[in-house]
């Protein structure tokens, strides 16, 4: 083997390594095994990827240089033969429930032009076609395709009434100020059970009206699953101790958006159609079918941003994620998905 065809790193003293000197093979794949603590990375990160960056950041203008990251140069003596690196380091793919795979490689935003121009009917620009833009987004969950809810049946006993603690929640005990307004109000019989309740009295209980949704009856009787929702879902927490807030969290749970189905999207964004699908359909599409689809779309006006999409598609398919599809949350990634996902995206960017 020519020295070139090596990296030659002498008198290494990064972190705890101690005068280290090895020769590593080029173009081969070379993996490195130790103990914890033993100086894995701080070879493979702290010295070689980080020095390789170094000096190809030297490469640039200072304008350029001064908007790059800042890599510090590794202590080693010396150090040869660095080629341009790759650094698919061992994070996590960052994120919030907004994110999805489509959002992380920009196929999504390309699948969006791509119906802001041929989509039938017509919505509008691309914007109309995000679930993070209120031109696109459902108006009742807001893009994240979930809502939120609160249920408080679980801290009402079936065998109890108003004057035996009925609502087991801390602010309606027996005595307290909620308990007197609800008890005051005479809409209830106080020894009457849950149980024995009827639909109309169990309405007002939990929402202060005779009906969901309709007039309150009594000006200070909210409703029980009304309040609770707003004190919990809204933050309003002024009236509640931590320790409180922190118990009545288990009352609430996540749901799909009755609204839009979990589809994240306004009505009309749903209803324009590519190739006969809606933008929500190829989102749920693995990526070998999503592939297949658009490879029967045959119009002048989106043929680049077709090609650009199967292009990206078909180097998610050959490093092993066939199976993934667009609306994937970021969140439900595997560690070795979402390393294979950051080599996608360099490459697209390169």
């Amino acid at each position: 083997m020519s020295v070139q065809d090596k990296i030659i790193i002498k008198g290494l003293k990064q972190n705890n390594l101690k005068n280290i000197s090895l020769e590593i093979p080029k173009r081969k794949i070379v993996v490195f095994t130790g103990v914890s603590g033993s100086g894995k990375s701080s070879i493979v990160f702290e010295t070689i990827a980080a020095e390789c960056q170094r000096q190809m950041n030297e490469t640039y203008s200072a304008f350029v240089r001064g908007r790059l990251p800042k890599y510090e140069k590794p202590h080693v003596e010396q150090i040869e033969n660095l080629s341009a690196s790759v650094i698919i380091d061992q994070t996590r793919l960052g994120g919030n429930a907004r994110s999805t795979v489509g959002t992380i490689s920009d196929m999504y935003s390309a699948l969006r032009l791509l119906y802001s121009r041929i989509g039938e009917p017509y919505v509008g620009t691309a914007s109309y076609f995000s679930f993070n833009d209120p031109n696109g987004m459902c108006p009742e969950c807001f893009g994240l395709g979930k809502v939120m809810k609160v249920d408080v049946l679980p801290m009402i006993d079936a065998d109890k009434s108003w004057n035996e603690g009925m609502v087991s929640l801390p602010a309606f005990s027996v005595g307290k100020w909620y308990w007197k307004v609800y008890t005051g109000s005479g809409l209830f019989d106080l020894d009457k059970k849950w149980h024995d309740y009827s639909e109309r009295e169990r309405h007002l209980l939990l929402y202060g009206s005779e009906v969901p949704g309709g007039k309150q009856v009594a000006k200070k009787v909210e409703g029980v699953q009304n309040m609770m929702s707003r004190l919990l879902l809204k933050r309003d927490s002024s009236e509640m101790g931590e320790a409180s807030m922190k118990r009545l969290t288990s009352l609430i749970h996540e749901e799909s958006c009755k609204a839009c189905q979990g589809k994240r999207l306004n009505p009309q964004a749903l209803g324009s159609k590519v190739a006969g699908y809606g933008i929500d359909e190829l989102c749920e599409m693995e990526f070998t079918e999503l592939r297949n689809v658009l490879a029967t779309i045959d119009d002048s006006r989106s043929q680049s941003i077709v090609d650009n999409l199967a292009t990206s598609l078909t180097r998610m398919i050959e490093i092993g994620l066939p199976y993934l599809s667009l609306n994937r949350e970021s969140s439900s990634l595997s560690g070795g998905e979402a390393q294979r996902l950051k080599l996608v995206r360099y490459m697209a960017v390169r």
